[in-house]
């Protein structure tokens, strides 16, 4: 199922859109134009990722600099040690689509913990 984003032209080159579904997913669309999807959440602490900083096509979480490709979902720099899922993008007729990747998507320790009903 793609999932309606925004207007391409809406969301300006360097910048982000957080998509607020379960789990929440960025759409950045990079300075050289190209857009993509991964998940939202630092995989290292509950940080969300469309706060970040934007370079090329890596963003660096806001909370303790973990940095993430946008290609690929890898970590380039810790402490997160694992990676974030890409979403496959679809621009059309203008129109930014996300479809949703249905891998499982690899949560922080805080957020897996409280959805298994363990103590904080």
């Amino acid at each position: 199922m793609m999932i309606p984003v925004c207007l391409l032209v809406e969301l300006p080159r360097g910048e982000a859109y957080r998509l607020d579904i379960d789990p929440p997913v960025s759409v950045f669309h990079t300075d050289d134009g190209e857009v993509f999807a991964i998940d939202d959440t630092c995989t290292h602490q509950d940080a969300s990722l469309a706060d970040g900083w934007l370079e090329g096509c890596e963003v660096e979480c806001p909370l303790h600099a973990s940095k993430f490709d946008l290609r690929t979902g890898a970590v380039d720099a810790p402490p997160a040690k694992r990676p974030v899922r890409t979403h496959e993008v679809f621009v059309v007729d203008g129109m930014i689509y996300v479809q949703p990747s249905t891998e499982a998507p690899n949560l922080p320790p805080c957020i897996a913990a409280r959805l298994a009903g363990e103590p904080a």
